[in-house]
């Protein structure tokens, strides 16, 4: 079976993380750039690793806030490149929402309200013509998660 790279695309306290240890911790290793909080070369960094797990044939899922096509392009690329699959999960909510659930964070978890304001900013949900073999987005309500296809 095909190595699948999965991309998380939203705000900050959208349930990105949370959504990872429900549904894909026991499938598919964990990227994530907030593992590495005072690393220089992010973005090096996490390709390196992406290309290290898809090329040993191991899933991924890099649960960034990948906001636009131009962050998202690359990791596209390296999964292409390895023949692996390529699953786009956005995470759709306002931002009043992920400021509600950024304020119960505590420590580094918590992040200024002005970085989510910049990712909103930023924010543009994936499309068809970005490559992705399939796309759902995901609400986080009082009961879970809701999965649909991103059409």
């Amino acid at each position: 079976m095909k190595p699948e790279l999965v991309v998380f695309t939203g705000l900050q306290g959208s349930g990105k993380t949370s959504f990872y240890r429900e549904r894909f911790a026991t499938t598919h290793v964990h990227i994530s750039k907030d593992a590495w909080p005072n690393a220089r070369k992010k973005e090096e960094r996490q390709r390196r690793l992406l290309d290290q797990h898809l090329g040993s044939g191991r899933s991924v899922v890099v649960d960034n806030t990948n906001p636009s096509p131009t962050e998202r392009a690359p990791l596209i690329a390296i999964a292409r490149t390895l023949g692996a699959r390529a699953t786009s999960y956005a995470f759709v909510g306002t931002v009043e929402e992920a400021l509600r659930r950024n304020a119960t964070r505590e420590g580094r978890a918590r992040i200024a309200d002005v970085g989510i304001y910049s990712v909103a900013k930023q924010l543009v949900l994936p499309t068809e013509t970005e490559g992705f073999d399939e796309r759902f987005e995901v609400r986080l309500v009082d009961t879970g998660f809701v999965v649909r296809p991103l059409t």
